[in-house]
C-alpha cells in the first residue's frame, strides 16, 4: 500500500492524537509525551494496534521506512492474488472500523476512527478505483522499490544494512515480474516516460553507487553475495524499462480520471466535497492574486521591464556552488529566522542534511527524506535533483533556479516545511499519529510555510525574494488548475506545458516535468489546496484568539494533530463541521 504521490518519501499520512475545540466550546487540551490514553474503549485500543500491525505486514516497506527493521529486506506481495488480498483486507478493516459504537469511544478515539477511515479510504481509491497497481508506474516507484532506507540511514551497522540491501535486491527479479504482469499496455506516454526514467534509473544505482556505498564492510562472503545480487537486480530493472520503452510506440494520452473519478478522489483522499467549478473558481483566483503580486514585485524590482524578464533575471542569480551547496547555506539562517520571529516551537536540535538526489528520483526538483517514528535519531535528508542529461545545456542551466526561489524550496523543505511539520508529528504521542500523514496536509503546510514566511519578513522585503516566493506559488497554482483541467475539462499535456511556461514563468525543462507530472500524480494540486484551507482556518481560528499575534499558537495547534484530512483538523480548531473550506 503505497502513497500515491511519486515525489516524496516521507509521505506516511499522519493522525491526530489529541481533540480541541476552540471558539467558545468545551477543549480537551493536548496529551503530553508521557500521558494515559484518554478513557475510552480498550477494544478500540487493541484494535488500532492490529491494524497497524495487519499494515505493516502487507507493506513491508512502508513498515522499514518507518523503522520497523524487521520487515528489512522485503517488498510488497504485487501478485495478482496479493494484490486482491490486500484489497480485501482494507474492505475488513473498514467493515470492522465502522462497526465501533461511538458512544463507546472518548473523543480522541472517534477522531482517531475518522482519521483511520480516511486513510483506509485513501488506499482502496488509489488501489480498487483508480487501479493505479495495473496502470500507473507510479504505484510502485512512489515509495516501495526506494533502497535509500539501506544506504543513507544509519540505523544498524553497515554490515547489518549490508544483509538487508542483499534481500531486497534479491526480491527485485521477482517484483519486476510482477509489475511487468500487472500493467496494462498500452499506458500514455508520460507514464511510460516515468517508468522508464524511474526503473531505468535503478541499473547504474546498484552496480555503480551501492558497492561505493558499502566499501566499508569488510566481509569477504557479505561482498561476494551483494556481487551475485546486484546483477540480477540490475537486469530485472533494466529489462522492465526497455520493455516499457518499446510501447512508445503505441502510447496514448488516455490518462484522465474524468470529473466523477476526480471528485472522488477528493473526498476519499483528502475528505473535501466542494464542487469542482467552485474549486476551480478559488484556484484561479489564488493565481490572479500571485499574478497581481508578482507584477507589482516586478515594477520595483525592474521598473519598466516585462515580467518575463524581471523573473529570468531573478533566475539568472544562482546560488553560490550550485544548488546543494546554496541550500545547505540557507538553512541555519531559515531556522534561525524561525526561532527569532517566534513562528512556530521548535520541539529538537534536529538538523536536515542535504545531497544530490539518486538517479531513481529525479522526476521531481526536490524532496526530503525524514525517518519514521521507530528510526530514532537518525538524520533526515533533503534531495536535490541535476536536470535531466537528455536536455539541452540551455535548458540543463535553466533548470537550476535562482537563489530566492531556492530560499523558498529550502522554507519548504526544511525550515519550517516537512523537516519541523514531521518533528512534530514524530512527537505524536499515539503511533496512528506518528505513521499516517496525508497528502494535503503535508504539502499544504509546506507550502503554506513559504508565503507565511514572506508575510513574516523573510527577504526583508526585497522584490527579488518576494519574487522567489511568488514563482513558487504560481508553480503551484497552476499545478492546481492543470490537475483540474487535464482530468476532468480535457486539457492537453502541451497546453498545461503552456501554461506553466505563460503563468508560472518556468523554464521549458520544468514546464514539460511539471505538465508530465500532472497526469501521472492528479493529487497534485494538493499543495495550493492544502494552502488555502490552511490560510482560512487561520483567518477563522485567529479571529477569536488575538489575529496576528497568536500564529505561534495557530502553528502549534495545528501541527499538534500529526496530519489528517484538513476539514477534520478544521472541524477539531473550531468545535463545527460547518462553514466553508477556503
Amino acid at each position: 500500500m503505497v502513497y500515491p504521490a511519486p515525489v516524496r518519501h516521507f509521505v506516511r499520512t499522519i493522525a491526530m492524537l489529541l481533540i480541541v475545540l476552540a471558539g467558545g466550546c468545551e477543549t480537551t487540551p493536548p496529551p503530553t509525551e508521557n500521558a494515559p490514553h484518554t478513557a475510552g474503549s480498550a477494544a478500540w485500543t487493541k484494535y488500532l494496534h492490529q491494524f497497524e500491525e495487519g499494515y505493516f505486514a502487507l507493506d513491508p516497506s512502508f513498515a522499514v521506512r518507518q523503522g520497523r527493521h524487521e520487515y528489512d529486506g522485503r517488498l510488497p506481495d504485487w501478485s495478482a492474488a496479493g494484490l486482491r488480498h490486500a484489497v480485501q483486507w482494507l474492505h475488513a478493516q473498514r467493515t470492522q472500523a465502522e462497526a465501533f459504537d461511538q458512544n463507546a469511544l472518548s473523543a480522541q478515539q472517534r477522531f482517531e476512527r475518522q482519521y483511520l477511515l480516511s486513510r483506509i479510504d485513501t488506499d482502496l481509491f488509489w488501489q480498487e478505483e483508480a487501479e493505479q497497481p495495473f496502470t500507473n508506474p507510479a504505484f510502485y516507484l512512489a515509495n516501495s522499490l526506494d533502497p535509500s532506507v539501506y544506504l543513507t540511514r544509519p540505523y544498524a551497522p553497515a554490515k547489518t544494512r549490508l544483509a538487508a540491501f542483499i534481500s531486497y535486491a534479491r526480491a527485485i527479479p521477482a517484483a519486476a515480474a510482477q509489475i511487468r504482469a500487472n500493467l496494462r499496455m498500452p499506458l500514455p506516454k508520460s507514464f511510460i516516460k516515468y517508468g522508464v526514467d524511474g526503473f531505468g534509473g535503478f541499473p547504474d544505482f546498484y552496480r555503480k553507487e551501492v558497492p561505493k556505498i558499502f566499501a566499508e564492510v569488510k566481509d569477504p562472503a557479505l561482498q561476494a553475495e551483494l556481487t551475485s545480487a546486484i546483477e540480477p537486480a540490475a537486469r530485472a530493472m533494466q529489462d522492465l524499462a526497455d520493455w516499457l520503452g518499446a510501447s512508445v510506440a503505441q502510447a496514448g494520452e488516455n490518462f484522465a480520471l474524468g470529473p466523477a473519478k476526480f471528485a472522488d478522489m477528493l473526498r476519499r483522499t483528502e475528505r473535501v466535497t466542494t464542487p469542482l467549478a467552485t474549486l476551480e473558481s478559488v484556484g484561479r483566483a489564488d493565481l490572479a492574486r500571485n499574478l497581481a503580486a508578482l507584477k507589482q514585485a516586478c515594477a520595483e524590482y525592474l521598473p519598466g521591464a516585462a515580467v518575463e524578464t524581471c523573473v529570468a533575471t531573478v533566475e539568472a542569480d544562482k546560488p553560490r556552488g550550485g544548488a546543494v551547496d546554496g541550500a545547505r547555506a540557507q538553512l541555519g539562517m531559515l531556522r534561525q529566522f524561525v526561532l527569532d520571529h517566534d513562528l512556530v516551537s521548535v520541539p529538537s536540535t534536529e538538523q536536515a542534511l542535504v545531497a544530490p538526489a539518486p538517479p531513481y528520483q529525479r522526476s521531481n526538483f526536490a524532496y526530503i527524506d525524514i525517518p519514521g517514528p521507530y528510526d530514532k535519531g537518525m538524520p533526515s535528508v533533503y534531495y536535490i535533483a541535476p536536470p535531466d542529461p537528455s536536455w539541452s545545456k540551455a535548458d540543463q542551466d535553466a533548470y537550476l533556479p535562482g537563489t530566492s526561489i531556492l530560499l523558498f524550496t529550502s522554507a519548504h523543505e526544511v525550515w519550517p516545511g516537512h523537516f519541523l511539520q514531521f518533528m512534530h508529528a514524530n512527537r505524536v504521542p499515539f503511533d496512528l499519529g506518528r505513521l499516517f500523514v496525508g497528502y494535503a496536509y503535508a504539502e499544504g503546510w509546506a507550502h503554506y510555510a513559504e508565503e507565511m514566511m514572506w508575510e513574516a519578513g523573510l527577504g526583508n522585503g526585497s522584490p527579488a525574494a518576494h519574487i522567489g516566493q511568488l514563482s513558487e506559488a504560481l508553480l503551484r497554482n497552476v499545478r492546481f488548475l492543470c490537475a483540474i483541467g487535464m482530468h476532468t475539462h480535457g486539457m492537453s499535456v502541451a497546453n498545461c506545458e503552456t501554461m506553466f511556461r505563460e503563468q508560472a514563468y518556468q523554464d521549458p525543462g520544468s514546464a514539460r516535468q511539471q505538465a508530465a507530472r500532472g497526469t501521472y500524480d492528479p493529487a497534485y494540486l494538493n499543495y495550493t489546496m492544502g494552502k488555502l484551507m490552511i490560510r482560512k482556518l487561520r483567518a477563522d481560528w485567529t479571529a477569536n484568539h488575538g489575529g496576528r499575534d497568536a500564529w505561534h499558537a495557530f502553528h502549534d495547534r495545528f501541527l499538534s494533530y500529526g496530519g489528517p484530512p484538513i476539514p477534520l483538523v478544521r472541524e477539531q480548531m473550531l468545535g463545527t463541521a460547518t462553514g466553508d473550506l477556503f
